[in-house]
């Protein structure tokens, strides 16, 4: 973003950035907060939900480093109709998005930076919300596992996700029980799919896994 300002209005930018750090699981925003600031994760990993029937989360969207989030709801002059927490020790900047929309009007080139942010978003958001309506449970699993490693990427052996999730966000993420999310996950790792130790999940059969996602 800062590469769409100029000296200027990136020094004004910068006088406002202000930075706070959260624990694992501590909650960034509530559904039905008012929005005020623009957030940008420096480093960490959120997750981005809503509660469901019966108080179940649904897991809409994760967030690795570098990535703005909070600041749909202010531009569409709402409360957030989403939540945020952190899957693991985060660090965030925030922007009053005052000053933010401010800058929008001044730049045209900033303007349409958000414009592609959020049309990548809700692109993003569309497929997420088929894949988990329309798919079996399967499916479900198999194309939320892909979706993790797309998110944050392998550790060093090359087949390890970089996250750890609880079977319950996992479960959340996949838009099925716990029950079931353990159960899917377990026949994953005795067809060979994956390899499971605690919460570290590793690939074995990235391929298959792509092939159960699209079948559904």
């Amino acid at each position: 973003m800062l590469s769409t300002l100029t000296p200027e209005q990136r020094e004004e930018l910068l006088s406002h950035v202000s930075v706070v750090k959260y624990k694992k699981n501590d909650v960034i925003y509530s559904e039905g907060d008012l929005p005020t600031n623009l957030l940008c994760l420096v480093s960490g990993k959120v997750k981005i939900y809503k509660d469901g029937v019966g108080g179940r989360p649904q897991i809409m969207r994760v967030l690795g480093d570098t990535e703005y989030f909070a600041y749909r709801a202010y531009m569409a002059g709402e409360p957030f109709i989403t939540a945020a927490s952190a899957f693991e020790p985060c660090t965030v900047l925030k922007v009053p998005l005052e000053i933010i929309v401010d800058l929008i009007q001044r730049n045209a080139t900033l303007a349409w930076f958000f414009i592609q942010k959020l049309a990548h978003d809700l692109g993003k958001s569309d497929e997420r919300t088929v894949n988990l309506t329309q798919k079996h449970i399967r499916g479900r699993l198999a194309e939320s596992l892909l979706f993790l490693k797309e998110s944050y990427g392998l550790e060093e052996d090359g087949s390890t996700l970089s996250i750890y999730l609880s079977r319950e966000d996992l479960a959340n993420l996949s838009n099925m029980t716990t029950s079931n999310a353990i159960r899917t996950l377990s026949a994953f790792a005795s067809e060979k799919l994956v390899a499971i130790d605690g919460r570290k999940i590793k690939f074995i059969n990235i391929a298959e896994l792509e092939k159960i996602s699209k079948i559904g």
